[in-house]
This record gives structure tokens, sequence and C-alpha cells, in this order.
């Protein structure tokens, strides 16, 4: 299900939408828009884990594998 909502964006932001879709980028302003808040929605997720992680009293080293393996990934925020 997908809900209609009206933003207001500042010039800029929108002739970057535009340059998208007219490029062929995105099929459209909302798939735009809807990519970066996906990405901002993970980056936090992430970010969230992170300090979770961080909090962790537990040997650092259980996670030195998982961060060898994340260095270098990249966070799909084309």
């Amino acid at each position: 299900m997908t809900v209609q909502i009206a933003v207001r964006l500042p010039d800029d932001v929108v002739a970057y939408l535009d340059e998208r879709v007219a490029s062929g980028d995105a099929p459209s302003r909302a798939a735009v828009v809807t990519e970066a808040l996906e990405a901002a929605r993970r980056r936090a997720a992430a970010e969230r884990d992170a300090k979770i992680y961080a909090a962790l009293e537990d040997d650092p080293d259980d996670l030195q594998g998982l961060a060898e393996w994340a260095v270098g990934k990249p966070l799909g925020l084309d």
C-alpha cells in the first residue's frame, strides 16, 4: 500500500529529482524520494545497531569477524 503525501522541497532538490527522472536513472520523483528515505532508514538502523554493539560488555573480539567483513561494503547510498 502507498500513501500520497504533499511535501515542500527547495527548488534545487526538485531540479535534482527531475534530472534523475529525465536521465532515466529513476522512473519518477517519488522513486527518488523513496530511495533516499530508505537509505536514511537503513543508515539510522545501522547506527542504532553500532551503538548497541559498542555498549556490549562482552569480549570485543567477538565482533572482529563481522567488522572485517563489513569494511568496504557499500552502504547503498548512491
